[in-house]
């Protein structure tokens, strides 16, 4: 297949550039570097199935040709970056969607649009199944992405039922591996950078907050099975270990080996306090699961970072 896929340039997106390459397809990577890196991809410059377009998919999505897939992914993703970006962030969820799909239904491609566990807010059912439609704050600071990605899979609806686009939307939860920015300000890539400089371990709150952490490796995997079923979702794609802030604290000293404390600081507003995903949907329906635990796969980004 011939592949774009916008925001290819940063951690998720040159992820699947690089799995996509791997089984033989073609990919047209679109990216502004408003956060990604195009230290991600460099490694594909020579590459005679990859080109990169550099294009704010805000303005239009540039590309010529056949297209078989539009994957879209460009999107600030970590709190610190869409906080520094709202406006950027609400556009590219909305007028941005909107284009990718456009492209998708010009050239009778499949589209996949990468949502994110976030639109179920801070979840009064737990784990939080597709059918849940969520509790999130609609003018809270954090509800340029949640409403962002929300309203991106209204569209990716709509488009599907008005102009039966083969659409499928993915709900992403907590990703994390190598090519995960060290300055990125989610919670792995905070305290395995601390720990590795021997700094003060930072927990926002008391700790007792829990997440689902999905190494980037089986996200892919999911991500693929997604793309290449007959399924249009929404699905959830994460895993489903369940540990609390404190809980991670522990493991990540184990993986390093540090012995740096730990400091709390003030909760950020509208936190969930609980996250985690039922991925029936993804067992039953694309036969995917998670592989990697959470020690293997904190310890193959520890290792990463101090390379």
């Amino acid at each position: 297949m011939r592949v774009v896929v916008t925001g290819g340039g940063g951690f998720l997106g040159s992820h699947l550039c690089d799995a996509l390459l791997a089984r033989g397809d073609e990919v047209v990577a679109v990216d502004n570097f408003s956060t990604g890196r195009r230290e991600n991809i460099a490694h594909l410059d020579r590459n005679q199935h990859f080109k990169l377009i550099e294009a704010d998919v805000v303005d239009g999505i540039p590309v010529d040709g056949a297209i078989d897939a539009v994957l879209h992914f460009a999107s600030p993703a970590s709190p610190p970056r869409y906080l520094e970006l709202p406006i950027e962030t609400l556009r590219v969820g909305s007028e941005g969607t909107r284009n990718a799909l456009e492209l998708a239904r010009m050239n009778g491609a499949r589209f996949l649009v990468a949502s994110t566990s976030e639109v179920y807010g801070d979840p009064s059912i737990h784990p939080q199944p597709e059918t849940y439609w969520g509790n999130v704050n609609p003018i809270g600071v954090r509800s340029v992405y949640d409403e962002a990605k929300r309203f991106g899979e209204a569209m990716t609806a709509a488009y599907r039922r008005t102009f039966n686009v083969d659409a499928k939307i993915v709900r992403i939860f907590n990703t994390y591996g190598p090519r995960l920015d060290p300055g990125d300000g989610r919670v792995v890539s905070n305290l395995l950078t601390q720990a590795i400089a021997g700094e003060p371990l930072t927990v926002y709150g008391d700790g007792s907050q829990t997440r689902s952490f999905c190494y980037v490796e089986d996200e892919v995997r999911g991500l693929l099975a997604l793309l290449d079923s007959e399924e249009a979702g929404p699905i959830n794609i994460g895993n489903p270990i369940e540990m609390t802030m404190l809980e991670l604290v522990e493991l990540v000293r184990e993986v390093t080996g540090s012995t740096s404390e730990m400091v709390h600081r003030p909760l950020p507003q509208d936190d969930p306090k609980q996250r985690k995903p039922d991925i029936t949907l993804a067992k039953e329906r694309l036969g995917w699961e998670p592989r990697i635990d959470p020690r293997e796969g904190l310890q193959r980004t520890a290792e990463w970072y101090r390379q």
